[in-house]
């Protein structure tokens, strides 16, 4: 259940060539909140909650309402908070890690709790212990929920990404974009930054940690608006809403709150063309 997220946003915030041209009053956006924040795990708990205490699977129905749908919901939301974790920490554990691995160690891990929790309340429910062939048999079925569930989460991530917009833009070239998780390959790339070997993808849903040197993903950006801001930074210029300029260098501010260093190599270029 990867369902990863970035921080909620109220309000977008204009780039530095935005605000050159006009001024806006915030607002909130939705298809962001939709995108990026609570809104879109929040309806997933609850959708699939509820049609599970519906469907009543196992024998739950026995429970009765409104509870049915309080176990259902509370137990989708464990298993997302698990799968949130497992979608964020494991790829940068262990960076380059195939998509469908994550979803597969997300189903697994996720069915440990979640079985945890089913035992404990049909013990205080229903005043019984379950012994090793039941405790099994239960992770077994919470197996197949947290299946169907990620199954779901997959097909709305997919149906709901970017990739579906009509509108063409500018996009990487396959070189950086077949090493991102497929959730990031259609968004808008922030920035990118070498660590060690490895290298730190941003974009406006997320981030990643691939195997990649930073000079061939600069390449691969070339028909991108961005530039080199260090030796260990490249900056999409629309990312940029502020920066901070003294002495030869200047700190830029990008959309997600990253703050992007601009040293002296690269600072006369950049003042050049505009960019602060």
């Amino acid at each position: 259940m990867d369902w990863t997220h970035s921080p909620t946003a109220a309000t977008l915030p204009l780039t530095l060539r935005e605000r050159q041209d006009i001024e806006s009053v915030g607002s909130v956006d939705f298809s962001r909140l939709w995108t990026n924040g609570w809104l879109r795990p929040l309806m997933i708990v609850l959708g699939v909650g509820t049609f599970l205490a519906i469907l009543g699977p196992y024998g739950s129905s026995r429970i009765g309402w409104p509870w049915v749908w309080v176990y259902w919901t509370s137990l989708i939301g464990l298993g997302g908070a698990f799968g949130f974790l497992t979608g964020h920490f494991l790829p940068r554990l262990l960076p380059g890690l195939p998509e469908w691995l994550v979803y597969i160690a997300a189903i697994m891990t996720v069915s440990v709790p979640v079985t945890v929790a089913v035992i404990g309340l049909e013990t205080n429910l229903f005043s019984r212990a379950p012994g090793l062939n039941q405790t099994l048999t239960t992770y077994v079925l919470v197996l197949v929920i947290s299946t169907f569930v990620t199954a779901v989460v997959w097909a709305i991530e997919r149906l709901t990404s970017p990739a579906s917009a009509t509108e063409a833009v500018p996009a990487a070239s396959s070189a950086l974009l077949d090493k991102l998780p497929h959730r990031l390959r259609k968004t808008a790339l922030l920035s990118m930054t070498a660590e060690d070997h490895y290298l730190r993808v941003r974009t406006d849903v997320g981030d990643a940690l691939i195997l990649m040197r930073l000079s061939d993903a600069v390449a691969a950006c070339e028909t991108l608006d961005g530039a080199r801001t260090h030796r260990s930074w490249w900056v999409a210029r629309d990312a940029v809403v502020d920066a901070h300029k003294g002495d030869g260098r200047a700190t830029l501010i990008l959309s997600d709150g990253t703050e992007a260093p601009v040293s002296r190599s690269y600072y006369a270029k950049l003042r050049e063309t505009g960019w602060f």
